[in-house]
């Protein structure tokens, strides 16, 4: 699969770091860097795009401008690309109303783009845009490459003797590499301190999400982007949790 990645700062070169290091050996990532600035509406994209762009099949949008949005119809013209992804980590990066847009305007264009908030929450099948708000895709690209990049998915083994963990391989990592960091930093962990071991972690990597309050969540996108790290772990670990009983009445030994 050939992908270009389109960054404007270190928020993409991450994921892009991440994606060459541990994607498949027979993808191809391109980078193209987009303008710092950019008008706020952009009414001739060719005045900010360059006289060439590699081919591609899958178009991997980090943009950190709402402007980065607008070029993406040209970029497909240009590049020949089959699906994108609009990663969404900040509202102000790619408001509500302009994610909904970019989408009507490359369906109409005959490609798929899928706009996860935050980018985590992109499964093979569908991806988040808010609280129980879920929207479904049909797209082999995109559908590959969350094989391998979106919502966290650990394997996570527990010694029933002890109730630590013994191992955390990574199933699918997130894009920008945090559930490849927090997965061995799990091992030796109670399941009693799993969870809160992993939304530490998460933040230490750190999460680069907003921390602003997003309207569609009631919630800052980095917490969003924690807590599915932390229920993917506490899924798995919740049999071997220790349960405490209280008794009303009683003094506790």
């Amino acid at each position: 699969m050939h992908i270009l990645a389109i960054i404007s700062g270190e928020y993409g070169q991450r994921h892009v770091d991440n994606i060459r290091a541990h994607g498949p050996a027979d993808w191809t990532v391109e980078v193209w860097r987009a303008p710092a600035v950019l008008p706020p509406v952009i009414d001739y994209p060719e005045d900010h795009l360059p006289a060439a762009l590699p081919p591609a099949d899958l178009i991997l949008s980090f943009g950190e401008h709402p402007g980065v949005a607008e070029l993406l119809p040209d970029i497909v013209r240009m590049t020949g690309a089959r699906a994108v992804i609009a990663a969404v980590d900040s509202e102000v990066w790619l408001p509500r109303g302009l994610a909904r847009q970019l989408r009507g305007w490359l369906q109409d264009m005959g490609i798929v783009c899928v706009t996860p908030k935050p980018l985590c929450a992109l499964t093979e099948m569908d991806y988040s845009i808010g609280r129980r708000q879920r929207i479904e895709y049909e797209d082999p690209l995109i559908a590959e490459f969350a094989r391998h990049f979106g919502q966290p998915n650990l394997r996570i083994a527990v010694d029933p003797k002890s109730r630590c963990i013994t191992s955390a391989e990574v199933l699918r990592d997130s894009v920008c590499g945090c559930a490849r960091y927090v997965a061995p930093r799990l091992v030796g962990v109670s399941a009693d301190d799993a969870e809160q071991e992993a939304g530490l972690l998460h933040h230490h990597y750190p999460c680069l999400a907003s921390m602003g309050i997003d309207t569609d969540y009631g919630d800052t996108l980095m917490h969003i982007s924690g807590n599915l790290l932390k229920n993917n772990v506490g899924v798995q670990v919740k049999p071997f949790k220790r349960i405490q009983y209280i008794i009303p009445g009683t003094k506790s030994e």
